[in-house]
């Protein structure tokens, strides 16, 4: 009996974050569609991580939100639209259907 694995689903949100001086960018807060507003109280690690399925390249932020440990990634968009940079999202586990 084969076992499927499903994917989880990606959760476009909206990231407050700064730039220091090196260039690093930051992610201090996450807000959700319906406007909750989530502090990152700390990063404990950055990599890069690309996204494969839409074949660009991207960083993984390992955050700490309400004392607990979350990934947030940063999706680089398509150098052919140099006004937009990326994007940020959070993945969840897919709903049963």
């Amino acid at each position: 009996m084969a076992t499927s694995t499903k994917r989880p689903e990606r959760i476009f949100v909206t990231v407050t974050s700064i730039f220091d001086s090196t260039g690093y960018m930051q992610p201090l807060e996450i807000i959700w569609k319906d406007g909750r507003v989530f502090k990152i109280e700390s990063i404990k690690d950055f990599r890069p991580a690309s996204s494969l399925a839409e074949h660009l390249p991207g960083d993984c932020y390992t955050v700490v939100i309400k004392g607990e440990v979350k990934h947030l990634f940063f999706e680089r968009t398509d150098p052919m639209f140099s006004g937009r940079f990326g994007r940020w999202f959070v993945e969840t586990p897919r709903a049963a259907r």
